[in-house]
């Protein structure tokens, strides 16, 4: 083995909490809840638990372009789990997720409540349930859940082996960066080559397929994740970008991305949201406050 690190691993591997990168203080080997501590309800049918990651821009996107087409009863809250600050490793956050990871949705709207977690599994459950962003028959449904299910297996080599290693790991090492820089790369030219011949990713129609892909690879090629666009030089993938600036554009993903979004220009975020009208009341108190 190439000792570049100086590391040799041990014969057992123990927990070192002092490891270092941004979420040294959040990451560790075991599940279950830290400590008590209940989670608030609103009053729609969907609770939504997230952060505007990826992953939590995947739902609100869902949502708010649901509400677009006039579906009322998708109205939802949204409330902020700060990863950063170990929100999801709450009893409450556990109850709905074991897993710990945003997003996770409450579901009241039938006879029971309905805990959904995995960003798929709430993209799949919503569509399914009104009846939008996922054909009804095949091939165009088969090969929605096609390009679903990729980016679902695809993205962790883009956020917890490229993003880590590039932007997060304490310091760069040549062979992570490099295999998964090698793997992004190959992600984005089997994107470039689908959309080459098609609009969206599952043909002519805008599905779940394209809201879950578009803030991974989306923004990546927008140059809006980890500051790598020249790095992973994005401009060769031409297709990609057509097909990121025309979601960029929709209202809905305008919308989506502010939601539960706890960083960035103040404008931009909206840390809660319980109604259409926050999104007003947010653009007002920014300009208020700029006077």
């Amino acid at each position: 083995m190439n000792g570049e690190t100086g590391y040799i691993p041990p014969r057992v591997w123990t927990w070192n909490e002092v490891n270092g990168g941004s979420f040294s203080a959040t990451n560790r080997p075991i599940a279950g809840p830290t400590h008590e501590q209940a989670l608030p309800v609103g009053e729609h049918a969907f609770q939504l638990y997230s952060l505007a990651t990826p992953n939590g821009v995947k739902v609100t996107v869902l949502l708010e372009e649901l509400l677009e087409l006039g579906h009322t009863e998708a109205e939802y809250d949204a409330w902020p789990i700060r990863i950063g600050e170990g929100d999801q490793f709450s009893s409450g956050f556990v109850e709905i997720n074991p897993n710990s990871r945003i997003p996770a949705l409450v579901d009241y709207s039938g006879c029971q409540p309905l805990r959904v977690f995995e960003s798929g599994s709430i993209l799949l459950h919503l569509a399914e349930k009104f009846g939008e962003f996922l054909p009804a028959s095949s091939p165009e449904r088969i090969e929605t859940l096609n390009w679903l299910f990729w980016q679902m297996g695809s993205a962790p080599y883009l956020g917890g082996g490229f993003g880590h290693f590039y932007a997060y790991a304490p310091e760069w090492m040549k062979y992570p960066i490099d295999r998964y820089t090698m793997e992004v790369k190959r992600q984005l030219d089997v994107l470039n080559r689908r959309l080459a011949d098609n609009r969206f990713l599952a043909g002519d129609q805008y599905t779940i397929a394209d809201i879950a892909s578009w803030p991974w690879y989306g923004e990546l090629v927008a140059g809006r994740r980890y500051d790598a666009g020249e790095f992973l030089n994005v401009d060769e993938y031409g297709h990609v970008q057509r097909w990121a600036s025309e979601i960029n554009e929709r209202p809905a993903v305008k919308r989506g991305c502010m939601v539960n979004r706890t960083w960035g220009p103040p404008d931009k975020q909206l840390h809660e949201r319980h109604a259409p009208s926050d999104f007003t009341e947010q653009v007002e108190s920014k300009r208020g406050h700029d006077r």
